[in-house]
Order: structure tokens, then sequence, then C-alpha cells
């Protein structure tokens, strides 16, 4: 078999698991997952009815397969099977106790259709990886469902109650939110609502949740998705400012696990240091605090005010010291 005609053959074979995981796929969607023209996936998608699969197309909608036609099981390769231990092992970690049952439940029923050696493999790897606790968890335990709460919601398209409690606030507050989606960023998961005692959209992170509970109330209205709300938000009235820093090589490497998070754009190498760029929409409170770490190795280049900032920051820490 020539390598184009095996790789046309895997491919189909993938769009039918693709028809089969999913009620309705889009050929566009099938297009950008595969990497091949729509022209492609037409002709893969013509050879699947060919060979009998009843597939319904719909203009504008995308493909689906016939409501009671039933699929071979499909079978996984050794690397698949491996990768379940690694994935589960991460839900146990980062989802809450809910949906981390719900997934350990599911992953069951799929390794029950392995083989036996896959099944001896994933038993000698399970306990070779070892998920240490987070310090903070994302989550509290007299909430164990907050993150299947909130999806839940999502899909009913249902109004959730929370109490949450803002990082100013003394105590919980009640909030009833429509959440559009949610998004893991520094250890915690954020749900992106709409809050109705705001009547504005707000970012509730996981562990200030105190309780979550899903309602028989209907959203009362339709919202922009989530990629849209954090685009808008990226955009809103924060200007951000460039920053150059001149970093001691011996102590770079220290600063790249985070950079990102600081809006780090690029870096070249001068000699002994490391020029770096950022832009920061924060250079009074957030950079300069996360630079403290680094300041006896770093220099700022540009701007003044995020010297000025810095050296305020670390005068207070001094004189809190002596006091």
């Amino acid at each position: 078999m020539s390598v184009d005609i095996k790789k046309r053959f895997d491919r189909i074979v993938n769009i039918l698991i693709q028809l089969q995981s999913k009620r309705v796929i889009r050929a566009q969607e099938l297009s950008d997952r595969f990497e091949v023209s729509l022209r492609t996936i037409y002709r893969d998608i013509k050879s699947l009815e060919q060979a009998g699969v009843p597939i319904i197309g719909e203009a504008g909608t995308g493909y689906s397969i016939m409501e009671g036609y039933k699929l071979p099981p499909v079978s996984f390769s050794k690397e698949e099977a491996l990768s379940f231990v690694a994935t589960e092992k991460l839900t146990q970690k980062f989802l809450d106790k809910e949906s981390a049952k719900q997934y350990g439940s599911a992953m069951l029923k799929i390794k029950s259709i392995l083989k036996n050696h896959d099944k001896d493999l994933l038993s000698t790897v399970e306990s070779q990886i070892i998920m240490r606790e987070q310090s903070m968890p994302p989550f509290l335990e007299q909430v164990p469902h907050a993150l299947s709460s909130t999806l839940e919601s999502i899909s009913l398209q249902k109004q959730l109650v929370v109490r949450y409690q803002g990082i100013q606030d003394e105590e919980g507050r009640l909030r009833t939110i429509e959440p559009i989606g949610i998004y893991h960023d520094g250890g915690f998961w954020y749900i992106v609502a709409y809050c109705l005692y705001r009547d504005d959209f707000r970012q509730f992170r996981s562990d200030r949740i105190q309780e979550a509970s899903l309602t028989d109330q209907n959203f009362s209205k339709k919202h922009i998705s989530i990629a849209e709300y954090i685009e808008k938000h990226r955009q809103k009235n924060h200007p951000k400012t460039r920053i150059k820093l001149l970093v001691a090589n011996r102590l770079a490497n220290y600063l790249k696990w985070e950079r990102k998070h600081y809006g780090f754009v690029s870096e070249k190498n001068i000699g002994d240091f490391i020029e770096m760029t950022f832009e920061s929409r924060d250079i009074e409170n957030e950079f300069p605090r996360w630079l403290m770490m680094f300041a006896d190795f770093v220099k700022i280049l540009e701007p003044v005010e995020l010297k000025r900032n810095l050296t305020t920051l670390l005068q207070r820490s001094i004189e809190n010291q002596s006091n």
C-alpha cells in the first residue's frame, strides 16, 4: 500500500470516528483537524457513503450518521491506551471531585474494551505517575461539584446560584449567574458568566466559590461566546505599557517559567545579559511585584514609571522589616 493511499485510508477511518463521537460535525472542522482542503473532505465523505455508511448532510449545519446505525467497537493503539493513565491523573488534580468521579466512571467503561495486554500496561504505569497536590486547591471541599454544575448550567442554559467571596469581601455573597464558559489559568479555573446582580459579565475564581446550585430558571438572554468575551476584555480600556529589562544570563531561565503570564514579547542576547521586552497592563502593582523576586539581577531600561513603582515597593518593604 502506497504512503498516500495509507494516509487517505487512515484519514477516512478517523473521519468515521469523528462522526461517531459527535452528533453533528462541520466539513470545515474536519478540514482544519486533518489539515486538508474542503474538497478532500467532501471526497472522503463520498467514499464513506459508497461504503454503506448512512451519512446525513445538511447545508449550513454539517454531517451526522443516521440514528440507529451501529458501528463496530473502536480499538485503541498502545500509545492511545497509555495516554488514558496520564489524563486520568490530571483530572484528579485539576477537576472538582464530582467531575473527576464521572471521568473515572467513563474511563472504566473505556478500559473494559481494551485488550488484556493493554490492560496490563495501564496497571503497570498507573502506580508510576504521581500528581502532587497544589498548595491551594482549585476547589473548596464543601463544593465538590462546582465545575460539573457550571458545565451543566452551560449545556442546559439554566441559571446557577453561587455564594462567592471576592478577594476584598469579608464574607461570601449570593449571586445568580449565567455561565458562558470556563478557562484555566495559574492553577485555578475561572467561570466567565453574566451576573444578574451586576447586569454585566464577571469572572468567578473556582476556589472562592463557597456554594453552587443549579436552578430550573432559563437564561434571561442569549449571550456572546467566551471567545468573544475574552477578546473584548483584552481590548477594553486597558492600554499596554511597553517594558524593556536587562536580565543577567544566569537568572534569565528562572524568568521563563512565568514571563508569558506577564506579557512577554521577545528577547535578545547582549553579552552577559538578555534584553527582554514585555507589554503589561499593570505596571503599578502586578508587574513590579512579580519583578521584586528578581530585582537584584534585573535592570529596568524602560519605562521610568516602572522604576519608580518598583523602588517605592522596595522602600516600603525595607521600612516594614526595620520597624
